[in-house]
């Protein structure tokens, strides 16, 4: 079973994507902030990464690094809301992140975007 890796500080939203993935058969592990996003990063060792632009503790972009650094085969979906600035959203992208969905987003979409990134 395909392992991701949330790192989402919107409880709400953490659990609306596990809720979906989890039905579509993935293992899900849940991290609040960047810090503890990157320890579980090296714990579970995910293939595929969903993080916010924008949490606590480690941004988005310094996370994507990271990762790239570590596991560059990895595929990233970032996140953002509206508000936050587009050059995060930019940045992220140039870091090698591999789509962006901005909130509020359909799980359904989010759940084809994952088994698009799975395939490849």
């Amino acid at each position: 079973m395909k392992q991701i890796l949330v790192i989402e500080d919107d409880r709400l939203i953490s659990s609306l994507v596990t809720f979906k993935l989890k039905k579509e058969g993935y293992n899900i592990t849940v991290a609040t902030n960047g810090k503890e996003g990157i320890n579980l990063f090296n714990t579970v060792s995910p293939d595929l990464l969903i993080t916010d632009v924008l949490v606590p503790r480690e941004d988005g972009v310094e996370i994507i690094d990271y990762v790239k650094e570590k596991k560059p085969d990895c595929p990233v979906i970032v996140l953002s809301t509206e508000g936050d600035k587009e050059d995060f959203v930019k940045e992220a992208l140039n870091s090698g992140a591999s789509d962006h969905m901005a909130k509020p987003f359909h799980p359904n979409e989010l759940a084809s975007r994952v088994r698009n990134l799975m395939r490849n």
